[in-house]
């Protein structure tokens, strides 16, 4: 069996569709147009040969960026100053490009592709490209557009990323699981442990650290780049709302009632007929059948009950336990020749003669009848009169949006003319940071726009920037203050701060080793932190998810071997908090797993076992290929 034949026949299980989901996820965070465009020129990867260029990784980065705005808000201008994270942003961007080339060619190497057709159906079926629950032509290529890519090229890209879909399909889908395993696997989970710990905090040595001027400054050289005040800009803008464009004449009476006859439909509840039937089957012998039916309508007419000739005559064996009941129909619901002949009855009782449609001779009886209502015009009038409004203020919106994007594209250095275009008026903020930016331009789209070096350096109007339904801006920058570099009189405080605190915390971990040590020389745990005149905290069932437990204490306790009647083992821990613990293992809680499994505790541990494999899968490639790195510049990112 091949190995392309292997991977299709494992891609249907049910934790595919688990980790799938997953990993579709971490593909999203390198934005979709970090698949295509590979350029030779400035690489900031190569895998195997193939370049992965500064386009794809820009596209990448941008997407990234953007989907980071939108999870931490306005805190994420705080965190980006950060340039040891955003370096790490931007490495991960890397090491996504590189993994998903990775998988790109072994599904090369193992003959995956999609199919044209599935390519097209995938898109049809995209609810970025419907509008109304419908597919809309316009608006998929409207949207592809805005990501540089032409029909051809998008569908390639997508076809390459549905391939490595399958091919994650196929990974996740050859895991299985054995109930001896999830037992086990649960049993280490569930497990608990007895342990002491005594915490080192760095608040009782932090007020005896000093700092010099000499190491200030030098921690000011050498980090300036974390004192950066942020960059402010002044903005100009014109804003324009579906809700707040005002009609030049509310919809009158006249357009009310004429919309109404319109909608009517809508609010109309169609005529309905409960009827039952007695089917004799037509498709072996049809002149057999219609004689049948011919003698169970003149049995019938002779007064015999309906219900029990269903149940003992009729071929539709489902109905005839319910006395050839087929419950309520309406039209367009049923063969047309058996509906026009139920509609065609007329009272209670009635019964048809012999109907014959694709799957017999049919007998039929109206059972019961509603007639059709339509809502009066009364009920319905405040509800199609907002409706109205609602339309013909959009209509107008979008007029006034044509006006708005012509002028600011023909007078690109005010908005002066647009306002007036579009009857709105032009709004301006002093200098503030982007941060702080009121709505609607708290936006990442507007973030986005207002760092492109068109609008930040040649102060050119922007083009329309949605910020929700109907609701758009365009912006101008009028003023702009970049980031500087606070002077080290203003940040000197913080400095020492946090010189003294990082010195705190390397004492307390030399404090916490030199305990370690006479441990580890044979004295007691107990002595040796009541001579040091710390707290010793117990915990008798710590558990892996224990919240109430510093993290790394839980880590490291669950790390420890197991003790013996001899030697309980004992750890230094370095805190997240900067400050140091003492960690010593008491005992080992084991727990038994008998009774049976459900379904749920399986997938979850099959969803894990796949997620691990997957991951080697992901090691294994690159470990074995020939992958070679570039250091992105960050100045051209940010």
């Amino acid at each position: 069996m091949t190995h392309a034949r292997k991977i299709r026949e494992g891609s249907q299980g049910v934790v595919v569709k688990i980790i799938l989901g997953l990993v579709i996820l971490s593909f999203a965070l390198a934005g979709i147009g970090g698949y295509l465009g590979r350029t030779t020129e400035q690489p900031v990867a190569e895998v195997n040969g193939v370049v992965i260029g500064q386009s794809d990784f820009a596209r990448a980065f941008e997407n990234e960026r953007a989907r980071l705005e939108q999870q931490f808000g306005e805190y994420f201008n705080q965190i980006a100053q950060d340039p040891n994270y955003m370096a790490q942003v931007r490495q991960g961007v890397v090491e996504r490009l590189v993994q998903q080339e990775l998988q790109t060619q072994l599904a090369k190497e193992l003959g995956l592709r999609i199919s044209d057709e599935k390519v097209k159906q995938t898109i049809l079926e995209m609810p970025y490209f419907q509008m109304g629950g419908e597919f809309s032509n316009d608006r998929y290529l409207q949207v592809i557009r805005q990501m540089n890519y032409q029909p051809d090229s998008f569908r390639e890209f997508l076809r390459e990323d549905m391939t490595r879909s399958q091919l994650v399909q196929a990974v996740a889908g050859t895991d299985f699981v054995l109930e001896n395993e999830v037992k086990s696997a649960m049993a280490l989970e569930m497990q608990t442990r007895k342990v002491n710990y005594a915490i080192l905090g760095k608040s009782t040595v932090v007020d005896t650290m000093s700092v010099s001027d000499d190491e200030v400054k030098d921690y000011y050289d050498l980090n300036q780049n974390l004192f950066q005040s942020e960059e402010q800009v002044a903005v100009e803008y014109i804003e324009l709302s579906a809700n707040d464009v005002q009609l030049a004449s509310a919809p009158s009476e006249e357009d009310v009632k004429a919309y109404y006859e319109e909608q009517k439909s809508h609010y109309s509840e169609p005529e309905r007929r409960r009827v039952a039937h007695i089917l004799i089957d037509n498709s072996e012998d049809d002149a057999k059948a219609k004689e049948k039916a011919e003698a169970i309508l003149a049995r019938l007419n002779a007064g015999e009950e309906f219900a029990k000739l269903a149940e003992t005559e009729s071929s539709d064996v489902v109905s005839a336990e319910v006395g050839g009941d087929l419950d309520w129909i309406e039209k367009d619901m049923m063969d047309p020749a058996f509906e026009e002949a139920a509609f065609a009855l007329t009272n209670k009782g009635d019964i048809s003669g012999i109907v014959k449609s694709e799957f017999g001779y049919h007998i039929i009886k109206l059972t019961d009848l509603q007639q059709g209502k339509v809502k009066a015009l009364a009920d319905v009038h405040d509800e199609l009169l907002a409706e109205l409004e609602r339309n013909a203020k959009v209509d107008a919106f979008y007029q006034k949006q044509t006006a708005i994007a012509e002028k600011a594209f023909e007078i690109a250095d005010s908005l002066l003319d647009a306002s007036e275009a579009a009857g709105v008026e032009v709004k301006k903020l002093p200098l503030m940071a982007k941060s702080a930016l009121p709505e609607p331009l708290n936006n990442a789209a507007v973030t986005r726009v207002l760092a492109t070096p068109e609008i930040l350096e040649d102060r050119v109007n922007s083009e329309i920037v949605e910020v929700g339904p109907e609701h758009i801006v365009v912006v101008r920058i009028a003023d702009y203050k970049p980031a500087t570099t606070k002077p080290l009189d203003d940040v000197k405080d913080t400095i020492v701060k946090r010189l003294k605190t990082e010195k705190a915390s390397t004492e307390v971990k030399a404090q916490a080793d030199a305990l370690y040590a006479k441990i580890q020389a044979g004295e007691a745990f107990d002595a040796v932190v009541s001579q040091a005149n710390l707290d010793v905290k117990a915990e008798d069932a710590l558990a892996r998810r224990s919240y109430s437990v510093a993290p790394a204490i839980v880590k490291e306790a669950f790390k420890l071997p197991h003790p013996t009647e001899s030697s309980k083992p004992v750890a230094v821990v370095e805190l997240a908090s900067g400050d140091a613990a003492l960690v010593q293992l008491v005992a080992v809680n084991p727990v038994s797993v008998e009774e049976a499994l459900n379904e749920q505790q399986s997938k979850n541990f099959e969803m894990a076992q796949a997620n691990k494999n997957y991951i080697t899968l992901l090691e294994a490639l690159k470990a074995q290929a020939d992958v070679k790195f570039v250091k992105v510049a960050a100045a051209s990112q940010e």
